[in-house]
């Protein structure tokens, strides 16, 4: 297919296409001529990815970048590619000086222990959580440390469910597709649902049963 083919067929403009070229994002398409070039069905999946990576997971150019880099990388286990993906959606913050967040980094590193995860407690996701911990002490509810074993059992069974849904993706580049809307709809989703639970368990709780 041509560019303008390729344009239409994924909703990108030609000079936004080029311009991923350029940045190596997406692999140049097959000299047919001179100036023209042919794209195939694997410029329509990659090109769907880094819209995905850009607009759904919100990262820079150079992070997608580094995400294409890896995809490529065949020697690479899937599970070092989804990690490289779904470490670039996770926030980041400055760095966090002082006791409140030397303590709640010891309350990550403890609960990744406890639940035996195979994460690292220097990834971005034990630090985004420590962030949050510590945010919640500054403000007078360091006790919700209390309920991280339930939170944490919960977000067990999410992540399994997310996997179980990526997992029917054999395609490497879709499986990284699915990691990255999965991770930030997933969240949309999660969220909501735990807003409408609150609502159930707060009638149940402190309604008028009468």
């Amino acid at each position: 297919m041509r560019i303008g083919e390729l344009s239409r067929r994924t909703g990108v403009s030609v000079p936004t296409i080029k311009y991923y070229v350029r940045e190596g994002l997406l692999p140049p398409g097959q000299l047919t001529s001179p100036n023209q070039a042919a794209y195939d069905e694997t410029h329509v999946r990659r090109l769907r990815l880094v819209r995905a990576l850009l607009d759904v997971g919100g990262l820079s150019v150079a992070g997608v970048r580094e995400v294409i880099v890896a995809i490529a990388d065949t020697e690479r286990p899937v599970h070092k590619v989804l990690g490289v993906a779904a470490d670039r959606v996770v926030p980041r913050y400055p760095e966090e000086r002082g006791e409140g967040i030397v303590a709640a980094r010891q309350a990550v590193a403890a609960l990744i222990a406890k639940h035996g995860w195979r994460s690292h407690t220097e990834s971005p996701a034990a630090e985004a959580l420590a962030v949050a911990l510590a945010a919640l002490e500054g403000v007078g509810h360091g006790a919700f440390v209390e309920v991280l074993d339930a939170y944490a059992e919960a977000a067990e069974q999410v992540a399994r469910a997310d996997l179980d849904y990526v997992a029917r993706n054999v395609v490497r580049e879709e499986l990284v597709e699915g990691v990255v809307v999965g991770t930030v709809l997933g969240d949309a989703v999660f969220g909501a649902l735990r807003r409408l639970a609150h609502v159930d368990a707060s009638d149940r709780l402190f309604g008028d049963n009468t």
